[in-house]
């Protein structure tokens, strides 16, 4: 009799096991099939230089009476240079990098960074295990001539960046605190606080770059991207759920601006358990 009853236990906890690979498999072939969000955005993670302007400022005083070689923000760096020629005309870039790991900034559309086995910069999917995060000066010349010129800090673009035509006259400066334009729009709930409602990225007066819209305790209410003042690619909506973070809709958008005769259409919903409730016909699981 124990026996049996040591065997009944056994094949529960192995269906129990089954059950739990064949459900981890369909999640992974099936995005779609559960809204609960693993990989939660942090919204304390964000760029403090972007809101407080006396830390930039002890930042950069740091900074100045700390000129060392090769050490950036406080921070030690290698010198990288990559070189190519297409049609007669060669291209160098000259950067620095860090060794230092750092996750990426989820909020921060852009993120720079050099892939050593390519041999190339990359802005987008950062992989600590192919490379560094570009960190400090970066230019760009052509032919002898400096095309680009500006400063990175863990990837991002920080402070003057200034481009030129072949003629070395000055064709565009922006300016940039850890990966956001200098003229993106914050609003708060609380100011003192630092309680974030939205984040707008702004470039030339139009919407360029990732939007985030917050609820009230920091929990992620709306993501999405702009490109030239339009709305681009998948946004997404979440319940305000206190301890996970579910998708409540998911709206596509045209994938390059100014697209003719392009409608957004709801993608999918979940309801605030995170079970799929709606999803367009033809997006079926690959």
């Amino acid at each position: 009799m124990k026996y049996f009853t040591l065997l009944f236990i056994f094949s529960l906890i192995s269906l129990s096991a089954i059950a739990q690979k064949e459900k981890k498999a369909e999640i992974e072939s099936d995005p779609d099939s559960t809204g609960v969000i693993s990989d939660k955005l942090q919204p304390t993670s964000l760029p403090l230089l972007l809101f407080d302007d006396n830390e930039k400022k002890e930042k950069k005083k740091k900074s100045k009476k700390k000129k060392k070689k090769n050490i950036f923000y406080g921070v030690k760096t290698k010198k990288g240079r990559l070189k190519n020629t297409l049609r007669n005309q060669v291209t160098y870039v000259f950067f620095f990098y860090t060794t230092e790991q750092k996750k990426a900034d989820p909020y921060i559309r852009d993120i720079h960074w050099y892939d050593t086995k390519e041999k190339m910069i990359r802005s987008k999917d950062f992989d600590q295990t192919r490379g560094y995060l570009l960190h400090g000066p970066y230019e760009k010349v052509i032919d002898d001539k400096l095309i680009e010129e500006g400063h990175f800090y863990f990837g991002k673009k920080h402070g003057t960046w200034l481009s030129f035509n072949d003629k070395h006259v000055l064709q565009d400066k922006l300016h940039f605190s850890e990966g956001w334009p200098k003229d993106s729009r914050v609003s708060y709930y609380n100011r003192d606080e630092n309680k974030i409602e939205k984040l707008t990225p702004i470039e030339y007066d139009l919407k360029e770059g990732n939007f985030f819209h917050f609820y009230e305790d920091g929990q992620i209410a709306v993501t999405g991207e702009y490109r030239y003042g339009e709305k681009v690619g998948l946004w997404t909506e979440y319940w305000d759920s206190k301890s996970k973070t579910i998708r409540k809709r998911e709206v596509q958008y045209q994938e390059v601006p100014f697209s003719k005769d392009f409608r957004p259409y709801i993608r999918a919903e979940w309801d605030k358990e995170g079970n799929l409730i709606y999803r367009k016909d033809g997006l079926g699981s690959n």
